[in-house]
């Protein structure tokens, strides 16, 4: 089973642009990311994926992978599916460019639920966080998702889900982390299914893989991602890099 990753790696951004060429420590963002994505050693391969002549040539300078992306998408999938359309690979994990700090034991517990399902049942996995913060439950940025009894999602959405009539029925609260591990047949189909109203709805892109039957697998994490949004996020990973290299 080949696994890679791809880091789905856009220039434009609305409330930090030009995030990932911005400095973390000495290197860039989008090349941290990149490096802690090899370091982990799961991967036979890892690309970047981008639409910026800059940021290709950045990951290529410093040795690594890259891909241009050459069309407008919708979606990070979409993206992706383009990417690896020509690459060899059983598995593909998207891992998010503006995450440099990324947790190897989520992404091992990811990639185990494939090693168990020959029978190919798994069309993708993602992690989800238990949540117990009223706020965060109730925050549309958010999403939540609720899975059935073997841990397969049955919806995602900005609202609370599953809403409380009753109380105090063991009910528990779940975040999605949106890091995926794809079968690359799961991945290139996606492409070519419309977007219905489900996921128009709610702008979550994994919906269309549910409203086309597609199986996702849930699996638990305790551990909250660490993104760069903002130019304070940036800030905050420049502090929590030094506490962690020094």
């Amino acid at each position: 089973m080949k696994v890679i990753a791809i880091i789905p790696a856009r220039y434009a951004s609305t409330r930090f642009p030009a995030k990932l060429m911005h400095d973390l420590e000495g290197k860039s963002v989008i090349l941290r990311t990149y490096e802690a994505a090899k370091n982990t050693n799961l991967f036979a391969e890892v690309f970047v994926a981008t639409d910026s002549a800059e940021i290709f040539n950045e990951i290529q300078n410093n040795g690594g992978k890259a891909v241009m992306s050459q069309l407008q998408h919708e979606s990070g999938s979409d993206r992706i599916a383009e990417a690896v359309a020509g690459i060899e690979a059983d598995i593909v994990v998207n891992v998010q460019g503006d995450e440099p700090f990324i947790d190897k034991e989520s992404l091992e517990k990811l990639l185990e639920v494939f090693k168990n399902d020959e029978k190919h049942h798994i069309d993708l996995a993602s992690l989800m966080l238990e949540i117990k913060d009223e706020e965060k439950i109730a925050n549309p940025n958010h999403v939540k998702v609720v899975v059935d009894q073997s841990g397969f999602a049955l919806y995602f959405s900005r609202s609370v889900i599953p809403y409380a009539r009753e109380n105090n029925v063991g009910v528990r609260y779940w975040q999605h982390i949106g890091v995926y591990a794809f079968r690359k047949a799961a991945l290139l189909e996606f492409c070519n299914l419309p977007q219905m109203s489900l996921e128009a709805s709610e702008k979550l892109e994994q919906l269309r893989y549910l409203e086309f039957g597609k199986r996702i697998k849930m699996v638990e994490t305790d551990k909250l991602s660490i993104g760069i949004d903002t130019e304070e996020d940036l800030i905050n990973a420049r502090i929590l890099w030094k506490k962690l290299h020094s």
